[in-house]
């Protein structure tokens, strides 16, 4: 039987990668004359989100979304949310529907065609770089100033496995406070166990995410950033222990 679960696994990790890889490829004309110029970002974001919603229907995910606000069209928001899982990219581009853009590290860029695109359309940030983490806010800004959204997972990359929720870095509340917008907190209940970074583990099901209430940012100022940092994550901390509880209670 272990032998099987492991035979599996290996299977269905490999197809999630060619999927990635095939769904690109089929797309690639239209991907490629919608990152030719910033201002067709929206098209490129539409595709994103094809592209996400065919990776989680073709590796047997299904999505339930829960909303305590809906997003306004047109609107700039500051998405965060929980991350433990590559997927975690996929969730987020099925769950909002207005054009944001990622803040992510830049390693991810290695990965074939996936790279190609992601180093093309996302602010990437080496973490380990003091003058690639100030670049991020000018780019992030001018973002902002286009109209889009931006998408940060503030625990600043994915914990060990072991640990419900890190503690979260300031830079998506900082730049949420100094351009005024809404910030988004959303969790995602399901990705560690569905397809965590450790390869021999997951399996198709359901993914899980709530869209908690806004928090608004107008009149606030830098001084406010840890109280409302703190809020947000004892929001999603909460969230992630509630749906613990439920997964653990009897039928």
């Amino acid at each position: 039987m272990r032998l099987l679960k492991i035979i599996f696994w290996v299977l269905w990790r490999v197809w999630f990668y060619i999927l990635m890889g095939a769904l690109i490829l089929i797309m690639l004309p239209f991907l490629l004359l919608s990152i030719l110029k910033e201002e067709w970002y929206p098209y490129f974001f539409v595709m994103a989100r094809i592209w996400a919603k065919g990776i989680l229907l073709g590796m047997g995910f299904y999505t339930k979304i829960e909303r305590e606000q809906e997003l306004e069209k047109g609107k700039s928001y500051m998405l965060v949310a929980n991350h433990t899982s590559m997927t975690d990219i996929m969730l987020m581009l099925s769950v909002a529907q207005n054009p944001f853009v990622f803040v992510g590290k830049k390693e991810l860029s290695k990965i074939p065609l996936f790279g190609f695109f992601y180093k093309r359309t996302c602010i990437l940030v080496d973490r380990s770089s003091q003058k690639s983490r100030m670049e991020v806010f000018a780019r992030a800004q001018k973002r902002l100033n286009q109209g889009l959204s931006i998408c940060i997972f503030p625990e600043g990359g994915v914990p060990d496995e072991a640990v419900m929720l890190d503690e979260f870095k300031d830079g998506a509340f900082k730049l949420a406070i100094e351009h005024q917008i809404p910030i988004v907190p959303m969790t995602f209940a399901d990705n560690k166990t569905r397809m965590s970074y450790t390869f021999l583990s997951g399996s198709p099901g359901i993914m899980r995410a709530k869209v908690h209430r806004f928090f608004d940012t107008k009149g606030k100022t830098l001084e406010d950033k840890k109280v409302i940092k703190d809020e947000i994550h004892s929001i999603i901390l909460k969230q992630l222990e509630d749906y613990s509880k439920l997964k653990r209670a009897p039928n």
